[in-house]
């Protein structure tokens, strides 16, 4: 079961010609084709299901800079500046709440972890903190755990991502972008030695730049161009609860549970020690280059060899503009979450607040994630396709860092000064 989206009206059919096309509706495009819109750059989105029908709505839905590579903060903390302004810009609610997040360690190992980011990031002058168990409860108060301590970042915050998504998109709707739904783009078109065009499933757009969000399909969309893409899917599974008193309105990740409160007073909540790995033939042919990741995070994943690897072995890998593509035969990745995981959150979860015994479940989703090497996403352009930029790769962290992100994306594409310095992202670190 997928969360409910707010419905948005596009357009049926796609235009003739723009100037930027972007390939994926999820947030990242949406915010993308926001601030080309505002520019008055013309600009269309085309989504092969329905917007932020995948991750973007699937996603926890915090806004967080605790945690993340110190190279990768800037675009936090731009995201932070934009996620307030946002409601005012789109006009609308999205959730928005600077509530602050806290992790907290259950023995010295884990608070040593989090002890070496604090040092790692101190030159960036962040509001993040070490706080004692005595003042875990006293900012989470009720609970019958005793930690070894926990990092807490008072300015971090949560939005919802199935509001989010929505009012970006209308908004830019309003201001002359156009967004087509299940309108799958097969390929690129190219003139002279640079991007002139795609070709979807409609017919083909001309246009002068082409800024790929995909996702997850990303790289098989890249791959059919003969460009390599080092993504790996992860599931993460989630539950909601309906409303009830929880004991904060901070969001808390434990080292085998989060949770965070929702905008109708229940709580998302997942399993933050266990996500879903399930093996395709891209782990074969990618392995050795996440090696670092799996010797790090082994305990973290639960690898599986089952039906996903057969239906992701059934879709194409190489196809033509006339074909029907890997994005036609699955319009949206729709996991079904893992019981077995929600379950052990709640019980841990349980086991540290007991105030979350009354908790009744509300609904329960998944959704796939895709991972790059270093966990940095790829925001920049493809050097061997002239015309195309990527914005791929978020790792598990882009509805965070979208509107910073999806702006960073319309300037390299637009050739504005940047949000903040790319480099980190560039495509070529992959090479």
């Amino acid at each position: 079961m997928s969360p409910t989206i707010t419905p948005v009206q596009t357009h049926p059919r796609q235009p003739d010609a723009t100037t930027v096309v972007i390939i994926g509706g999820g947030i990242i495009g949406l915010t993308a084709a926001l601030t080309l819109a505002e520019r008055n750059i013309p600009v269309v989105v085309l989504e092969k299901g329905r917007i932020a029908g995948e991750q973007s709505s699937r996603n926890l839905g915090w806004v967080r800079k605790t945690n993340r590579h110190a190279d990768d903060i800037p675009l936090a903390l731009a995201a932070d500046r934009l996620w307030a302004e946002m409601p005012q810009r789109v006009g609308s609610e999205v959730g928005y709440r600077q509530a602050g997040i806290l992790f907290v360690a259950r023995n010295d190992a884990q608070m040593g972890m989090h002890e070496g980011w604090l040092k790692s990031v101190e030159h960036l002058n962040l509001d993040s903190r070490l706080l004692s168990n005595s003042e875990i409860a006293q900012k989470v108060p009720g609970g019958s755990t005793t930690w070894s301590g926990g990092l807490y970042t008072p300015s971090d915050a949560r939005a919802e991502p199935t509001l989010a998504a929505s009012a970006i998109a209308r908004a830019a709707i309003a201001k002359g972008a156009i967004i087509v739904e299940h309108c799958a783009v097969r390929t690129l078109v190219t003139a002279a030695g640079r991007v002139s065009g795609v070709v979807t499933e409609q017919g083909e757009i001309r246009c002068e730049q082409v800024l790929l969000a995909g996702g997850l399909w990303s790289r098989k969309f890249l791959g059919n161009l003969g460009v390599n893409l080092p993504t790996l899917p992860l599931t993460c599974s989630v539950l909601r609860t309906e409303p009830m008193d929880g004991p904060t309105d901070i969001a808390v990740g434990a080292p085998d549970f989060s949770f965070r409160k929702h905008q109708d007073g229940g709580f998302i909540i997942t399993q933050r020690g266990k996500l879903d790995a399930f093996l395709t033939l891209d782990h074969l042919l990618l392995g050795t280059r996440f090696l670092p990741q799996l010797r790090a995070q082994r305990d973290f994943l639960k690898i599986s060899l089952g039906g996903y690897f057969f239906k992701d072995l059934a879709l194409a890998r190489r196809w033509k503009a006339t074909d029907v593509t890997p994005f036609e035969r699955v319009r949206v990745q729709d996991p079904a979450a893992n019981t077995a995981l929600n379950s052990q959150a709640l019980t841990n979860l349980k086991a540290a607040w007991p105030a979350f015994e009354q908790a009744r479940i509300a609904s329960a989703w998944a959704g796939t994630i895709d991972v790059t090497p270093d966990s940095n996403p790829v925001i920049g352009a493809v050097a061997s396709i002239p015309g195309l930029t990527l914005a791929s790769g978020f790792s598990g962290h882009g509805f965070g860092t979208s509107p910073a992100a999806g702006q960073l994306a319309a300037d390299l594409v637009a050739q504005h000064t940047p949000l903040i310095d790319p480099t980190p992202y560039r495509f070529e670190r992959f090479a």
